[in-house]
């Protein structure tokens, strides 16, 4: 990359950030970093610049690495949610490539910074990466590098399976709320025995432990953690650190929709104002063109994001009589779409803004494999946006909780699947179940619905089983 180069980057960067702030976007302090491909893939493998070592990460990497040696994909953004936000730049991309990317991750942090979802991010968080990676390193040289890969291993299984409700290091409930509780008589006050003088001992009223955990419990890896008795104190430290960094990145799972359709509008409105050369303006189309291209088999959330948005926009600005009954004024469409970045989900997002004028200007339907043939199957708008809102729900993730952490009074935990109509991966759930054995160190037991019918899964150590019931 060549001295003018840059002097001609650090202009665009200049007037890029001058354009989005006229716009009234709102983002934290950027760092940009010009960087080759290895470490561009590299932090794209690991999430963040600074994490802990794990074989996955590098499995990643040479996926993503291959993918662009060949030419069949590339990472035009990598934008790290923080305080300064990091932004990264591919030292091969050419001038309106990297101006197109400013743009968009100037738009992210703006995203990053007003949206209630990121509002207890850890800003922090890149220190905090490099300190539970120098800890882990540490573990590795005292209890051996397999021992605690291993147990990694075990624990990205069902890293995903957190409360992101409750950004606490603790339950909701303790120990001391599971005393016994009485099964039958009155209660008990400290004058009774007065009322009692001369007459026959009467029998103690009879009292029963309460379930463990008192109620269903979705934070699955910190009941784990608390919980079982087969863990050491190094292997509850790493539990720690490996479920703070998936809160961390939590907020980004539930907001994918609305985060790159915002990014998609302002990168395109902001390139807008540059004062751009054709062979310039040519280039960006095309770029642009790709990154917003609709998908025939998929959702590219890059699209259905940017459409939702230019939707609400052209609506608030010339509202129907209807809307206007309801206080909707003339012109407000920009302010409904600051509005919307601020306080909604990609659940809301969906629920309250994809419109059954919007699915059909865009042809959205759903499709189902038929024989060897994949075929549509409903085009009703409702029925699309409920099979969106259920993809989005929980993160993309089953939703799974503990029931039970003494089954069979023997220690044994059972675990329920809340079905909702989409059937768990059954060869990824008998994969999963001795990883948490090796967590628990008892008895697995995990009930979900297969074809209609109720199944209980269990693994005891040697194999999984299962059982209609």
């Amino acid at each position: 990359m060549n001295t003018q180069y840059q002097k001609d980057l650090h202009r665009a960067i200049d007037e890029i950030t001058e354009v989005a702030e006229g716009f009234g976007l709102d983002f934290y302090p950027m760092r940009y970093e010009i960087c080759p491909a290895d470490i561009i893939y590299t932090f794209g493998a690991y999430g963040m610049p600074t994490r802990f070592s794990h074989w996955s990460f590098g499995k990643q990497y040479h996926k993503m690495k291959l993918h662009y040696d060949l030419g069949l994909s590339k990472i035009y953004e990598l934008v790290i949610n923080s305080d300064p936000c990091y932004a990264f730049l591919l030292n091969t991309n050419s001038l309106v490539q990297n101006k197109l990317i400013v743009a968009h991750v100037l738009a992210h942090c703006d995203f990053f910074k007003n949206n209630v979802r990121f509002e207890n991010t850890n800003r922090d968080m890149v220190e905090k990466m490099s300190s539970t990676a120098e800890r882990i390193a540490h573990y590795e040289k005292l209890y051996g590098r397999k021992e605690v890969e291993e147990f990694i291993d075990a624990v990205l299984a069902i890293n995903e399976h957190i409360d992101p409700s409750l950004l606490r290091p603790k339950l909701a409930w303790t120990l001391e709320d599971l005393e016994e509780e009485e099964l039958e008589g009155p209660r008990a006050t400290p004058y009774d025995d007065l009322w009692s003088i001369g007459e026959e001992k009467k029998e103690k009223p009879k009292k029963r432990k309460k379930k463990f955990p008192p109620q269903s419990e979705k934070d699955i890896l910190l009941f784990i953690e608390e919980y079982s008795r087969e863990l050491d104190d190094w292997q509850r430290d790493i539990m720690t650190m490996m479920r703070e960094e998936m809160l961390y990145f939590w907020p980004q799972l539930e907001t994918k929709i609305m985060n790159e359709g915002w990014a998609s509008y302002w990168h395109a409105r902001i390139l807008r104002e540059l004062h751009l050369t054709s062979d310039e303006a040519i280039e960006f189309a095309k770029l642009n063109a790709g990154v917003v291209q609709p998908s025939k088999t998929q959702i590219n959330p890059y699209y259905l994001g940017l459409k939702m948005f230019e939707d609400i926009e052209r609506r608030y600005d010339n509202p129907n009589e209807e809307m206007k009954r309801l206080g909707v004024k003339a012109g407000s469409g920009r302010e409904k779409m600051f509005e919307v970045r601020e306080i909604e989900s990609d659940i809301s997002f969906l629920r309250n803004y994809l419109t059954k004028e919007l699915c059909g200007r865009e042809d959205l339907y759903l499709f189902q494999k038929q024989g060897r043939e994949y075929k549509i199957t409903d085009k009703d708008h409702e029925a699309i946006r409920e099979q969106l809102v259920t993809m989005r729900v929980n993160g993309g993730f089953p939703y799974i909780t503990v029931e039970n952490g003494d089954y069979l009074k023997s220690g044994e935990l059972y675990l329920k699947h809340h079905f909702e109509g989409i059937e768990l991966d059954l060869d990824y759930l008998e994969k999963v179940l001795p990883y948490m054995y090796q967590l628990w160190g008892r008895p697995i037991h995990l009930e979900t619905n297969v074809e209609d019918r109720n199944i209980l899964f269990t693994y005891e150590g040697k194999k999984v089983n299962r059982k209609f019931i």
